[in-house]
């Protein structure tokens, strides 16, 4: 593993957005009151359940992001059988304590510390712009590159293989030489693999066949910073 350019995704490989996702679920569910209709582990997984399976329809141009806004919390509503008023509301509440929560995942921003004295970096994130703007400015990943790229603006989703050479032609560096660091077996390691890119996948995965998929697995950043040490 030789790259000569790294790109990093953000969302769970260096922020740690399940635990904020599920903190800022909590802080809902406990300040509206008509939540409590279901219990707090039932709200909180029903909602990534339907988030996630929303996410993959919206990646693939079934429905816009209106309705995926919409429909995330609606949905979970529906199946929970919780009555409220306004799941707007909710909605907006959720993404203000969303962002009090976010935070570096263990050992991340020491690992890209360190990787971008040796290495050009930069950012490929799916999300919402605005919200991913908020994140690269709350946590200044625009002082380790100006490479940010947000699948929103350049119109398409990981693993579309056009985000991929968008980001290649940002980089101005062969797809062979660049390396993706991600947690996301179908966006990151699919998407990255399928672009000619190398891979290190960030996962605690056991299955042996999808682990070889990616040029290098790792848990801890540690050994990702072991690895490219060698330049």
């Amino acid at each position: 593993m030789q790259p000569d350019f790294i790109y990093f995704d953000i969302d769970d490989t260096l922020l740690d957005h399940m635990h904020a996702q599920q903190n800022a679920l909590s802080d809902a569910y406990n300040h509206y009151e008509a939540l409590q209709a279901a219990g707090l582990e039932d709200f909180q997984n029903t909602y990534k359940e339907i988030n996630s399976r929303l996410w993959l329809e919206y990646s693939i141009g079934r429905i816009d992001r209106p309705e995926l806004s919409l429909r995330r919390f609606q949905d979970s509503f529906t199946r929970l059988g919780i009555e409220i008023e306004d799941s707007t509301e909710v909605a907006g509440f959720y993404m203000n304590a969303y962002r009090k929560h976010w935070s570096w995942l263990p050992g991340a921003k020491e690992a890209l510390d360190e990787i971008c004295e040796h290495y050009p970096v930069g950012f490929i994130t799916n999300g919402f712009a605005e919200t991913q703007k908020l994140k690269v400015n709350d946590f200044r990943l625009k002082e380790y590159s100006d490479q940010v790229i947000i699948s929103e603006e350049v119109g398409f989703l990981k693993p579309h293989p056009e985000i991929f050479r968008y980001a290649e032609e940002k980089a101005g560096i062969s797809a062979d030489k660049i390396l993706y660091v991600g947690d996301s077996y179908s966006s990151d390691v699919k998407g990255g693999k399928a672009a000619g890119w190398q891979v290190a996948w960030f996962t605690k995965e056991s299955d042996a066949e999808r682990l070889s998929k990616a040029d290098f697995n790792f848990d801890d950043f540690s050994e990702l910073r072991a690895k490219l040490n060698g330049k």
